[in-house]
């Protein structure tokens, strides 16, 4: 435990040697014999503390009014009231529960049924039966010693 965790911080001091060694080799220099480098070195003091928060625009405040809120409540009130009011209209045809299940169960009925669906249940608890037979262990191993003399067994 105590040497993975070297490990670790051995790996973290490496990763942390190396990117300090890069970000120095990044650093900009200006030759300032270029005729070119007092604009760049004023454009880069100009741009070093680019973006700033000033810059960007503020979010708008879109908290609407409470009239507006208002408003908005009484059309979707009215809304579900006229929904209501056309689920009132629906002609429902599924009439009474009972009667229903008594009509679906008629017609599952009058379907011939495949003869494989047909196996009464004394045939299912038959195989059931010689399922459970099929799946008994065998007798234990007798696994006492042989007498000297005997032999194996």
């Amino acid at each position: 435990m105590n040497a993975q965790q070297a490990k670790i911080l051995i790996g973290l001091a490496l990763i942390g040697g190396s990117a300090s060694a890069c970000a120095g080799s990044f650093e900009a220099e200006t030759d300032a014999a270029s005729p070119v480098a007092l604009r760049i070195q004023t454009l880069v003091d100009a741009n070093r503390e680019y973006p700033r928060w000033e810059s960007f625009p503020r979010a708008a405040n879109e908290t609407p009014a409470s009239a507006e809120v208002a408003a908005r409540v009484q059309g979707l009130t009215g809304a579900g009231a006229s929904l209501l009011s056309e689920a009132d209209r629906i002609e429902w045809t599924l009439g009474d529960p009972a009667a229903l299940a008594n009509e679906i169960t008629a017609r599952v009925d009058a379907q011939q049924i495949s003869p494989v669906t047909a196996e009464t249940q004394a045939e299912v608890e038959a195989f059931a039966e010689q399922t459970r037979r099929r799946a008994e262990a065998p007798p234990p191993i007798d696994r006492t010693p042989a007498p000297s003399g005997d032999g194996p067994r």
